[in-house]
């Protein structure tokens, strides 16, 4: 009887199991190299030619070419990483894919997946609860806390080399939006907080500006370029003559005509400027384009008028102006406009706009770099350090990084792994192991000895030293917490859930069936798995071409 098609393909129990690990620890040696303040940097060429060069783990598994099932469930790790925490991409990554290895021992050993999932839920629960019982708490005005958590978040990054200038510009941002809630928790809303960047200048130079950046030029050089407290009107509709959606002929057969016709649209852009000069505005952002006789009417008003803002600017700048986003001229009302003081740098060809009055709020974080791919960078170490300081903030829990927190969770594990009957025991043990695989990255990409290193480590803990880490720079034991090294509780607890999760999905698949080859780009010319299919790795040749 035939029950598949002709060109499907199909894996079943132990086979689809070692298929799916090969294919996530694939993904996840892919990005161990970038682990810790000494790991490397991955060059990413994509089909265009556009090249990103970056250790972000998040980055990295984005822009790779991925195209195998199993090896985008990994990704789905990552990005749920970020989401949630901000950073820690590649330990959750790392860690899923070690605990693929430790069980596919298990399974060699002829344990049912079943028993080892359970174990694996067992030790990850455990292992939350302990990370709360060892983490210290964290007020939101402990600024010098604060810095070391957005240093720690840095180290390793392009960002590392201005770290204490650029955490402490993060830690005033977000303490600019940071509110106390009923309850007494604590709420950043990091929407209040805008990353611009500019190249040609040092990373040394980055400042925290009050409001708005704008990158853009006035439209016309006779407009007005400072206002100590302007009516500002946002603007999602073109300043242009209306086109028909059709695509029409005029005849003209003389002068006066096309005299006519262009006063008909000059009088139609005049009207445009007319209700935003009734409107009472002074400053106009507009999304869209701005037609040359419009400017020039504007300019004769001495309205100053900014054309093709970014729709991202234009959203922060209701914010910062308190203003409505206006889509159409025709239902315009003063309601409508903000307030806002606006000043122009004619060296770095930007304007600065900052809100008046209490309701309104947001400041900026302008981040300079010499090149693009420097400037590309930095904004993504920024980045991660602002949502790592705003979740320590909500949060209010920290951890001594270093490797510390994992050793210390791999030493209490093991001890439960004692009260845990069955073969869930060594489930359990086995998630012990992979925790400490972070600190032995760590050592391996500080070029130190990795089993020396846990050794130590070990050593340490078993003394009750529960902050003792490895300093990558000198490859001594040391109080990582003292040392500075501080990460946030929430994040380590978000990796270690999304690491099982994901590990314990891998695991349950028994059984791969595809209609045709195990791809998921959908196209048969390209290269994919061995023919009869699997044991070519399916479609991971386009990840080895990324890399």
């Amino acid at each position: 009887m035939i029950i598949l098609g002709e060109d499907s393909q199909r894996v079943k129990d132990r086979d689809a199991q070692a298929y799916n690990i090969r294919a996530a620890r694939a993904v996840a040696e892919a990005v161990r190299s970038t682990l810790g303040p000494k790991g490397m940097d991955k060059m990413l060429v994509d089909s265009m030619g556009d090249v990103t060069i970056t250790n972000d783990g998040v980055t990295i598994l984005k822009e790779m070419d991925i195209d195998n099932p199993t090896a985008e469930m990994i990704v789905e790790v990552a990005e749920t990483q970020e989401d949630e925490a901000g950073d820690g991409t590649t330990t959750a990554v790392a860690i899923a894919g070690e605990l693929l290895k430790n069980a596919e021992d298990l399974l060699e050993q002829d344990i049912h997946p079943t028993a080892i999932i359970r174990g694996f839920n067992l030790a990850s629960e455990k292992a939350r609860a302990e990370i709360d019982d060892i983490a210290e708490h964290v007020e939101p005005d402990d600024e010098e806390l604060l810095k070391k958590v957005a240093e720690t978040s840095m180290t390793g990054k392009s960002s590392e080399l201005n770290k204490e200038l650029l955490a402490e510009l993060i830690v005033g941002a977000v303490k600019q939006v940071t509110v106390e809630a009923d309850d007494g928790s604590y709420v950043v809303d990091l929407e209040n907080i805008a990353i611009e960047t500019q190249t040609g200048r040092s990373a040394s130079e980055s400042e925290l500006l009050t409001g708005a950046v704008i990158d853009k030029d006035p439209v016309h050089d006779d407009m007005p370029v400072q206002f100590d407290e302007a009516d500002v009107l946002l603007l999602n509709e073109p300043v242009e003559v209306e086109e028909t959606d059709i695509d029409t002929n005029v005849s003209i057969e003389s002068p006066d005509q096309l005299q006519k016709f262009l006063d008909q649209e000059e009088a139609q852009l005049k009207k445009k400027v007319d209700q935003i000069v009734d409107s009472g505005a002074d400053v106009v952002f507009c999304q869209k384009g701005i037609d040359d006789l419009a400017q020039h009417f504007l300019a004769k008003k001495g309205i100053l008028a900014v054309r093709r803002t970014k729709k991202s600017d234009i959203k922060f700048l209701k914010n910062i102006t308190g203003a409505s986003i206006v889509s159409d001229l025709d239902s315009i009302e003063s309601a409508d406009l903000g307030t806002a003081s606006i000043r122009r740098d004619d060296d770095d060809e930007l304007f600065y706009v900052e809100g008046i009055g209490e309701d309104v709020h947001g400041v900026t974080l302008l981040l300079r770099g010499s090149t693009d791919h420097v400037v590309d960078e930095l904004e993504r170490g920024v980045q991660d350090a602002l949502d790592v300081v705003a979740s320590t903030v909500a949060d209010g829990r920290v951890l001594a990084g270093g490797g510390a927190i994992e050793v210390e969770l791999a030493s209490r594990l093991r001890d439960y792994a004692d009260s845990v009957s069955g073969r869930e025991q060594l489930a359990v043990e086995a998630f012990a192991d992979a925790l400490e695989l972070v600190p032995r990255v760590l050592a391996e990409n500080a070029g130190l000895d990795s089993i020396d290193t846990l050794v130590d480590l070990r050593s340490a803990h078993e003394n009750g030293q529960v902050r003792a880490g490895l300093n990558v720079f000198t490859g001594d034991v040391e109080d990582a917490f003292e040392a500075g090294v501080v990460e946030t509780a929430h994040a380590k607890e978000q990796a270690i859930a999304s690491a099982s999760e994901a590990a314990n999905l891998v695991l349950k698949i028994d059984d791969i069936i595809a209609a045709g080859d195990l791809s998921t780009g959908g196209n048969d010319d390209e290269e994919g798995g061995a023919p009869g299919g699997m044991g070519g790795m399916g479609g991971m040749g386009g990840m080895g071409g990324a890399m």
